[in-house]
């Protein structure tokens, strides 16, 4: 089998932002040469499943500037410095939709953008949810849509969801509602 690491030479931050930097690496591909690599540094984050207490699924609808333009998503943020990613998921469900969950299952880890970003998101299924106090960020406007799981399923496949993180986390949750209905 090949050896495919790419060994870290020197590596520089070109840009600093509030929680994010962007660096420019210089590797030793496995054939001896060397290029450089630039990619973003990233803190890491959750994703939410929120399950209603209607028994709906818990998306929001959101404007993303990067992408310019408003996108249908779960629940998510990035962790805060030093954050369990546990931690991260109860606050940002009441932050972004006020709930609280009475229970939060960790379902998985995915790498949202493996080309370029070295961020980890965690996914959480949020059950048993309580009302409380939304607390969005002074930079965050949300709706929250209360949808079907199979309605947020033909979301995914007629292309009105394009976000990955929900992608994954609508088709997760669909499994897992197969599975236990069998």
């Amino acid at each position: 089998m090949t050896e495919l690491i790419e060994t870290k030479l020197s590596s520089e931050i070109i840009f600093q932002g509030r929680f994010l930097d962007v660096r420019r690496d210089v590797v030793e591909l496995p054939n001896g040469k060397t290029t450089t690599r630039e990619w973003i540094n990233h803190p890491g984050a959750v994703v939410i499943l929120p399950i209603l207490p209607d028994g709906l699924i818990g998306l929001i609808r959101q404007y993303r500037y990067a992408a310019q333009g408003e996108f249908i998503e779960l629940p998510a943020g990035k962790l805060d410095s030093g954050e369990k990613p546990l931690a991260c998921a109860a606050r940002e469900l009441k932050e972004e939709i006020g709930y609280k969950a009475g229970k939060l299952t960790f379902l998985a880890q995915i790498h949202p953008a493996i080309g370029f970003a070295n961020e980890v998101m965690s996914v959480y299924l949020a059950e048993n949810l309580e009302k409380t106090d939304c607390n969005p960020d002074a930079d965050e406007f949300l709706e929250l849509l209360p949808t079907p799981l199979e309605d947020a399923v033909t979301m995914v496949w007629n292309g009105k969801i394009t976000d990955v993180k929900t992608i994954i986390g609508v088709l997760w949750l669909n499994r897992l509602c197969q599975q236990h209905r069998q």
